[in-house]
């Protein structure tokens, strides 16, 4: 058990997304600096963080499901809740037996702030969710944190503009805003100076960064001159979105950005893109594929699907299949449509069938695992890069520029290490090979 003076022991749980992650190592700093000792979320603590997410029912559920959790293992200890749940649900997660206070997205950044005045709040100010406001923002880092060993998350543009059918994160985050540039270079810096080799940048809709007039390739080209930075990778970014010049970046070997972009697809029929708002059709979606492929060689392509969507036919789904498997994506991420309250899906007359959903969502995943498979088959014999992060069961894992996760045997510690591997087998998460030459 993890020392800590009296009253002094905090826990964060973040549940959705890695701007939630990136945040809440933001906040596990705060909370270092105002005197706690952060420790995991499970074992004793005095002061509960729940940083919540809502993009699913399940999403919700789950997060009620880790507030009370918390506060059963923890009688008496102050339990706080944040995030998107809480900015869009405050009143009833506030109605919780022992939650103490409620943080929405505009105000979850200034935890330390609320908790030094919650003794002297009145209970009618335990929830605190104001409307999200358009201008540029910084955010509260802090540059003397801990030594860090894996690749990092930094959070570079929150909320979104464009507000599909389906999706309730607009309502939870607000419309679409950028950090100051000279920002979140500076916090870069510093995660670079602890030890941090790669940064994947962050956001609700990555494309949309705008502030000062700079764009997202001026955010990479700012990153890829620091010192000590040997990646920087776009977490998810919307096709319609991709500016040129990330693509002749990621081209050139010399520079730092990694060839690999997630393109959220959702679906493959253009009927139901129309109905989700997604503004592109299948044709335009696989054509920006196979530019990606052309521009960039070895390119690692990744996509977001939703099965289920109401109205969805089978017809629909074959055309989604149809496209993912001539297309040159490597991996899927498949998710089921959940109706969320106050979206505009929601009042579509034709409802979401569970059964639809059930069927699409099992062949979406077998083709993933058929197009990773097949894209992990193509590295078999060749030389790749890896920055090696996790040790499990004899093998240490890390990705490659592309996103193809690796692995070797080795009793030395390579974490945080940059290391050639010579690929000679697959299996079903990773594939394998051995160390070729020395690490860095």
């Amino acid at each position: 058990m993890t020392h800590a003076p009296p009253g002094r022991r905090a826990c964060i749980h973040t549940l959705g997304c890695r701007l939630n992650q990136a945040e809440s190592a933001l906040l596990c700093d705060q909370l270092a600096a105002a005197g706690y000792v952060v420790v995991p979320f499970g074992e004793p603590a005095d002061l509960g963080v729940v940083h919540t997410c809502t993009v699913t029912r399940e999403a919700d559920a789950k997060s009620r499901q880790m507030i009370r959790q918390f506060i059963r293992a923890n009688p008496g200890a102050r339990t706080v809740v944040i995030g998107c749940y809480a900015q869009l649900r405050g009143a009833d997660i506030a109605a919780i037996p022992g939650v103490d206070l409620v943080l929405g997205n505009a105000e979850k950044m200034r935890l330390a702030e609320h908790l030094a005045a919650l003794d002297a709040a009145p209970p009618e100010d335990r929830v605190r969710a104001p409307r999200l406001g358009r201008a540029p923002f910084t955010l509260p880092w802090t540059p003397d944190g801990p030594p860090v060993t894996r690749r990092m998350n930094l959070k570079i543009q929150d909320g979104c503009d464009f507000m599909c059918s389906y999706c309730i994160i607009p309502f939870a985050r607000g419309r679409s805003r950028s950090r100051r540039l000279d920002d979140l270079v500076a916090e870069a810096a510093s995660l670079a100076a602890r030890g941090a080799r790669e940064l994947i940048l962050t956001g609700v809709n990555l494309g949309g960064y705008a502030c000062g007039g700079k764009t997202l390739v001026d955010v990479v080209d700012r990153l890829d001159a620091l010192p000590g930075v040997e990646r920087v990778r776009i977490s998810s970014i919307e096709m319609t979105t991709v500016l040129p010049g990330l693509l002749e970046r990621m081209a050139d070997p010399a520079h730092r950005l990694a060839p690999h972009l997630h393109l959220p697809l959702q679906s493959g029929s253009d009927r139901i893109l129309a109905a989700m708002r997604r503004h592109y059709t299948r044709a335009e979606y696989l054509d920006t594929l196979r530019a990606a492929e052309a521009a960039v060689p070895g390119i690692g392509l990744g996509a977001d699907v939703l099965a289920g969507f109401p109205g969805e036919t089978e017809q629909d789904q074959a055309d989604t299949l149809a496209l993912i498997a001539e297309s040159p994506l490597a991996y899927l991420h498949v998710f089921k449509y959940s109706p969320r309250q106050g979206s505009a899906a929601e009042r579509l007359p034709e409802k979401a069938d569970p059964e639809t959903a059930k069927r699409g969502s099992a062949a979406l995943r077998a083709l993933g695992a058929e197009k990773h498979r097949a894209f992990q088959e193509r590295h078999l014999g060749k030389m790749v890069e890896v920055l090696f992060e996790d040790r499990e069961n004899g093998w240490w894992t890390g990705f490659t520029g592309n996103y193809l996760r690796a692995g070797v045997r080795s009793d030395d510690d390579l974490a945080n290490r940059l290391g050639r591997v010579a690929v000679e087998a697959a299996r079903k998460d990773f594939v394998t090979g051995t160390l070729d030459g020395p690490l860095r």
